[in-house]
Formats: structure tokens, C-alpha cells, sequence
């Protein structure tokens, strides 16, 4: 990430002509919200003077304590490029503090710039790579969106059978003015899915990217008369949409802390510690990383997904991989994050938990380089595979008696999601399905 300072924010708006500027930050269930402004109150925003209702954003604060500030980071500074050249649009995103100055507990950054602080008071800066997946849709004469896929292709295919090309192609071209740097762009396995893939970055940065990612993804996909969604499993009978989350610690004189030529596998003990704290508040994990009801349809066998608690350096079936390269690029693949959680919380669990394993010396078990999918049970238990949690209430009460984790969240956010996603799960489980119909109306 640039740094830029309050002054560049301002000589740029004059340079670039803006007029209107987004305050943006996220709730604690990863919805994008702003505060629109124009530049005449750009030097109020910069002193952090900018102040909104917190009560009308779910899971932040009660009506009677409802003032909140938004103080803008000025490295985040960008113009969107789908805006008018005359009078443009351009975006800040914002921590968020209490009237008295100190930062808000309920803020998703500020969770992860906790996160990040204790990972650089142990030496190491954390670098992220995400593979966020995503499907196009048409929509209906209305603009409502729908599940009927745009294309019939699948894994790398290309036009005349990926008709969303173009628009992905456009997607790319505007991640690139905003300062991404696209790695590669393809069609994914199921039909109407993609993946476009930036360069790693540092954690905060990553996350304020996924952020923009998505923005970027659904703003495009509407230009061409399409909806995008990061649902994770939109559509039953084929792949769901996941967000493959690469992490590697990065020492603070710039030397990868997972590698070590001399090791097995080229991985060091840091490393394997890392991994065996991933894989020790796995399920914990999986309530941040797959937070909806819907994230359980697609962490189902069958359909490529992570469902088994266990690591490799060759097969994609276990819910952590280590991808090939080494040196400087010796990284961990965590497998089960899908695109709907809140990147900010779920990178903050997954940094807690690796630093877990590095304090406390953990040891992951044996790599598992069969394929878990052909396993049996009996087999699987013989290894010690476990199962990650197959529903949201599991997940949730997995979280709540994880310590390591929940101090990752910090207490109000922890309390907030507990009792959003707990109401969540009581209306999914109360609601008679189309499936439940078909099924039992006229057998009994």
C-alpha cells in the first residue's frame, strides 16, 4: 500500500477533479456501509470530525451511547474509474472511534490491527493472497436478481462458451486503475462462476482490498446487466463459491518465517506451528471464515470443498494445503473461508490462531497426502480426521468455547455475532422448505 498523508488526499482531489467523496467502513458482518460527503468537507473528515448514528448499524452500539466518529485513513485513498471524470467519486476507508478518542472495540479493523499488533510485538508482519470465487447471474425484467447461470462453461474455459469474459475482463481493467495487481483471471468449474486473483499483501491492506473487490465485482457485473453474488452455494448440484485464503508471516527484516531449506518439505518450526494452531481452532475459525447458514451447503463432500481437519503439501482435499513454491513465496493455504464472511475478522482468527500454535509449540499430525474424499469413516478416525462444523449452530458453540478466538473478535464483537448469527440460525431452522413440501406433503 502507498502511504499517503492528509495533504496528498487533498492535492489530489484537486488534481482528479473530485466532488464527492465515500467515507466507507464495515459492519461486523462484512457489509460495506459510507458516508457520502462532498470535498468542501474533506478537511473536517481528515481532522476526524466526520460523526454518524452508530445505533442504526447492526451489532455496533445501543441507541443512548449512538455517537461514533469516522476517521479516515488516507492511504485507502482512490477514485472510483466507473464515475464521471467531471465531478468524480472517490473513497477513504475509516476506523471508527468513541466521542472520547479511543478506538471502537466493534470495529472489524480495528479487531484485525489488534491482531497485527501482536503479531509484530512477536517479530512478524502477516502477508494474505485471497482466490475469491463469485457467480454470475442474469437478472429478470424487473432487475431482480436470479439463478439462472449466463454461460454453460467450466474450469478455464473461454469465449464464445464464457460469456461473462467480457465482463470480467472490464472487472479486471477497473481492479487495475484502482491499484490492484491482477495475478489471473478465469472461468471457474461451475457453470457461471469466475475468479479473479491479486497479488498478496499485508493483512490490512488485503483486507481493505477484498472489500473494494467485491464493490468493484458487483458494480461492473450490474454495468452489463448481470448479478454477481459471493454467496457461497447459490445454486445445489454444483460447486460452490469459496475464498482460499494463502497466509505467510513475514519477519521484520523481510524473511519468510515459514521457510527453511534445511526442513522436510522446506517448512520451518514456525510454520508447523502455524499450521498445527490453524488446524487446533479450526471449527472456532469456520463460524468467522463460513458465517452464514448458507456457507454449510457448500462445506459438503462432493463438491471440492474443505471438510476435513487436516494438511498437505500435495492434495487440495484437506482443509490446509502448502502450495509448492518456496523461498520467499512458502506459504499456507487455508481452504474453508467463503467469500460472504468479513475479511477483517477472519484474517484477525486465522492470525490468532497461527500465533497460538507459535506460543504455545504445536505440532500438527502427519501430512495426510491421500485423497480424504475416498477415505471411509473408519479410515478417517484412524488418522484422527475430524470433521469441520456442519451447520452454523455448531460452529457457534464451537466459538463460544474458544478462548484464543473469541479474544481475537474482543468481547463486543463476540457478543454481537453470538447473538446476530444465533438468531439467524433460529429463522433458518423455523422456516418449511420447498425440499420439505416435495418431500413429505403427500406422504403423509
Amino acid at each position: 500500500m502507498t502511504k499517503l498523508t492528509n495533504d496528498d488526499v487533498r492535492q489530489m482531489c484537486k488534481d482528479l477533479n473530485v466532488k464527492f467523496i465515500r467515507l466507507q467502513f464495515t459492519d461486523i458482518f462484512g457489509v460495506l456501509k459510507n458516508v457520502a460527503i462532498t470535498v468542501e468537507q474533506l478537511d473536517k473528515a481528515l481532522d476526524g470530525e466526520m460523526m454518524f448514528d452508530g445505533s442504526s448499524i447492526e451489532g455496533f452500539v445501543r441507541i443512548e451511547e449512538s455517537d461514533m466518529y469516522l476517521r479516515p485513513d488516507p492511504s485507502t485513498f482512490v477514485v472510483f474509474p466507473w464515475k464521471p471524470r467531471e465531478g468524480g467519486v472517490a473513497r477513504l476507508i475509516c476506523d471508527i472511534y468513541n466521542p472520547d478518542g479511543t478506538p471502537f472495540f466493534g470495529d472489524p479493523r480495528y479487531a484485525l490491527k489488534r491482531a497485527l499488533a501482536e503479531a509484530e510485538q512477536m517479530g512478524y508482519v502477516m502477508n494474505v493472497g485471497p482466490e475469491a470465487e463469485f457467480f454470475l447471474f442474469h437478472v429478470d425484467n424487473e432487475g431482480r436478481p436470479t439463478t439462472k447461470t449466463h454461460d454453460k462453461a467450466g474450469y478455464f474455459d473461454m469465449t464464445p462458451i464464457d460469456l461473462g469474459e467480457n465482463a470480467r475482463r472490464d472487472m479486471v481493467l477497473t481492479l487495475e486503475q484502482m491499484g490492484f495487481e491482477i495475478e489471473a483471471s478465469h472461468h471457474e468449474v461451475a457453470p457461471g462462476q469466475h475468479e479473479i486473483d491479486f497479488k498478496y499483501a499485508d493483512a490490512l491492506d488485503m483486507a481493505d482490498k477484498i472489500m473494494t473487490f467485491k464493490l468493484v465485482v458487483r458494480t461492473i457485473a450490474q454495468r452489463h446487466g448481470l448479478h454477481a453474488t459471493f454467496m457461497p452455494k447459490p445454486v445445489f448440484g454444483i460447486n460452490g463459491s469459496g475464498m482460499h485464503v494463502n497466509q505467510s508471516l513475514i519477519t521484520l527484516d523481510g524473511k519468510n518465517a515459514f521457510y527453511d531449506p534445511d526442513a522436510p518439505m522446506g517448512l520451518s518450526k514456525v510454520c508447523m506451528n502455524y499450521i498445527a494452531g490453524l488446524m487446533n481452532h479450526a471449527d472456532a475459525i469456520t463460524a468467522i471464515a463460513n458465517p452464514t447458514v448458507n456457507s454449510y451447503k457448500r462445506l459438503v463432500a462432493g463438491y471440492e470443498a474443505p471438510v476435513y481437519v487436516a494438511w498437505s503439501g500435495r492434495n487440495r482435499s484437506p482443509l490446509i494445503r502448502i502450495p509448492a513454491k518456496r523461498g520467499m513465496s512458502t506459504r499456507v493455504e487455508l481452504r474453508s473461508p467463503d467469500p460472504s464472511c468479513n475479511p477483517y475478522l477472519a484474517l484477525a482468527a486465522c492470525l490468532h490462531a497461527g500465533l497460538d500454535g507459535i506460543k504455545k509449540g504445536m505440532t500438527p499430525p502427519p501430512a495426510t497426502d491421500r485423497n480424504i474424499y475416498e477415505m471411509t469413516l473408519a479410515e478417517r478416525q484412524e488418522l484422527g480426521i475430524s470433521n469441520l462444523p456442519e451447520n452454523l449452530s455448531e460452529a457457534l458453540k464451537v466459538l463460544a468455547a474458544d478462548n484464543v478466538i473469541k479474544e481475537a473478535l474482543g468481547p463486543h464483537i463476540f457478543e454481537r455475532f453470538i447473538e446476530a448469527k444465533s438468531i439467524e440460525w433460529d429463522r433458518y431452522r423455523m422456516q418449511v422448505s420447498s425440499w420439505e413440501l416435495d418431500e413429505y406433503l403427500e406422504k403423509f
